[in-house]
């Protein structure tokens, strides 16, 4: 039995089988186990169970590709909709698209388009990443962004008319871009260059949701850049630039909330890993409010400085508020 021949045979069909096992050597380590000895006869046997264990473990794990291919289904559905509304880079923008244009100061726009483009790099990036293995571009109709479903106009009916409604998709969209990319960062992990470029695409989805919610503080037309609002202007209840507790639920708290909320945490998921909501002030195991009670931080404040995961299923659910009903796209 050429244990190391059968090894090859499984690793062109499962190219991680060998970070499923840590490696070779340790399918002997793992053998050990069972004995000092182990006769030619058992070997069969004992080869069996330690690939049953290691299987068995991760068998519903995503893998890299699958990570990979599910942030390239997220970038597809952001880059759609800066798309749809601004006019793809270099394309001549369409009437409606030249009327919501014209609803952005020039500061805002200019960032809106980084933006796009920022979005539409991501889509490459992740193909050649994944090479033969990327799942295709969907049809353009595959996208409902007022959230009908492709019926009739849903919640977000004037997402491309509205500068308003059309940033607090954006900002929906670019706050479930951040958690998601942190959801799959521990499947990547196998896989140092893509994990360090995933948490860089992670860092930029991040910038990308600041952005938007500054530009939603200090309103469309704002041309300031930095400016938070106009003087004598009530902001109380707009977003901050960083989500801040569970953000009330987003801008759109009937549709928008999960965005912010704890996700159930699938099958798969290694005990360690939870999902809770952006609201969480325990990291490390520690309740932050409480240890460091003496220092009189803001009460959100230890909500604000860190961002939480979402699981798959949750970021699906998300996302298909804005995909025509029978779409298997996600």
């Amino acid at each position: 039995m050429n244990i190391f021949q059968i090894i090859s045979e499984i690793e062109k069909v499962d190219p991680e089988v060998y970070d499923r096992l840590d490696s070779r050597r340790s399918i002997f380590k793992h053998m050990s186990g069972m004995g000092k000895t182990l006769a030619a006869a058992a070997v069969p046997m004992a080869f069996g169970a330690v690939l049953n264990k290691a299987y068995a473990q991760t068998s519903m794990a995503p893998g890299v590709n699958d990570v990979l291919n599910f942030a390239l289904k997220l970038e597809y559905l952001e880059a759609a909709f800066y798309n749809q509304g601004l006019g793809a880079m270099g394309a001549t923008a369409t009437a409606v698209q030249t009327a919501l244009r014209a609803g952005f100061s020039a500061t805002n726009l200019a960032a809106l388009e980084k933006i796009r483009n920022d979005e539409t790099a991501h889509v490459a990036f992740l193909r050649t990443a994944l090479g033969t293995n990327a799942i295709d571009a969907p049809a353009a109709n595959t996208f409902d962004f007022t959230g009908g479903k492709g019926g009739t106009p849903g919640p977000f009916a004037t997402v491309f008319t509205a500068p308003a409604t059309f940033l607090a998709v954006a900002q929906a969209l670019e706050d479930t871009g951040v958690r998601a990319y942190k959801g799959g960062a521990p499947y990547l992990a196998s896989n140092k260059d893509v994990l360090t470029a995933a948490l860089n695409i992670h860092s930029v989805e991040a910038r990308h949701a600041s952005r938007i919610r500054t530009m939603r503080r200090a309103g469309a037309m704002n041309n300031a850049a930095s400016q938070t609002a106009a003087a004598g202007t009530d902001r109380s209840a707009s977003p901050k630039s960083w989500v801040s507790g569970n953000d009330g639920g987003g801008p759109a708290p009937a549709q928008t909330a999960p965005v912010y909320a704890m996700g159930a945490a699938p099958a798969y998921t290694p005990a360690v890993i939870t999902f809770p909501g952006e609201e969480n002030v325990t990291q490390g195991g520690v309740n932050l409010q409480t240890a460091l009670s003496s220092l009189n931080f803001p009460a959100a404040a230890f909500s604000e400085a860190f961002d939480e995961a979402l699981p798959v299923p949750v970021v699906s659910d998300i996302a298909r508020t804005f995909v025509i009903t029978g779409s298997t796209f996600i």
